[in-house]
């Protein structure tokens, strides 16, 4: 079998480089192994039997070999593809399903907040934008009855101007959620301690805060 070293190379080149370089793979070994290996050696004048088999044989299994290879190799691209298909729409879908419930989410939390701002309208104290696409108002307003003023990212509830004005200038840079203790106007000059309550609400327009006098 003269032939068979120049077969595994031509299914090697075949499995690494395709079709067309493991048939040229094939042609050049034939011409050597037919040289080299087949008596009389290194002679192309004399052809014989032992030249016929090796041109039967030789390229016959070689072809065959290259071709199941390459049949494989085809399958194995088609099945990489698929699955590199499956994969994008697998990813564009958990994608959409995050968007989704990040959409459900912001609705809820909106659905929430229109149902506690009429529900506690009388409490409010104060009403705050926690980022800056959540803006509530454009310019900034003074607040009645202090000298206190509040940006546009904050907007005064019913209560607010009842709020010691200490404790007013401290709820714009220390308000977050939670408790808080306030003092109240409960008279004409005299101020009552009471607890109130943050609450944190993400909506589609930003993140929210509410102040509002504790149950």
């Amino acid at each position: 079998m003269p032939g068979a070293l120049f077969c595994v190379a031509a299914a090697l080149i075949e499995y690494f480089f395709g079709l067309g370089p493991a048939l040229t793979v094939m042609l050049v070994g034939l011409v050597i192994a037919d040289y080299l290996f087949v008596p009389p050696y290194a002679d192309f004048s004399v052809f014989d039997r032992r030249d016929v088999m090796l041109l039967v044989s030789y390229p016959s299994l070689t072809i065959f070999v290259i071709s199941l290879i390459e049949r494989l190799r085809r399958a194995q691209f088609r099945a990489e593809l698929f699955a590199s298909v499956a994969k994008s729409r697998y990813e564009m879908l958990l994608r959409a399903d995050n968007n989704r419930a990040l959409r459900l989410r912001t609705i809820d939390e909106t659905h929430r907040l229109l149902r506690h701002l009429p529900h506690y309208h009388d409490t409010i104290i104060l009403i705050q934008a926690l980022d800056r696409k959540a803006s509530l108002r454009p310019d900034a307003q003074h607040v009645t009855g202090n000298a206190n003023t509040l940006p546009h990212t904050s907007a005064p509830g019913s209560r607010f101007s009842s709020v010691h004005p200490v404790d007013a200038a401290r709820l714009q840079n220390t308000l977050s959620p939670g408790s808080h203790r306030l003092r109240i106007k409960s008279g004409e000059h005299h101020y009552k301690p009471v607890d109130c309550v943050g609450e944190r609400f993400t909506t589609h327009a930003g993140d929210f805060l509410v102040l509002r006098i504790g149950d």
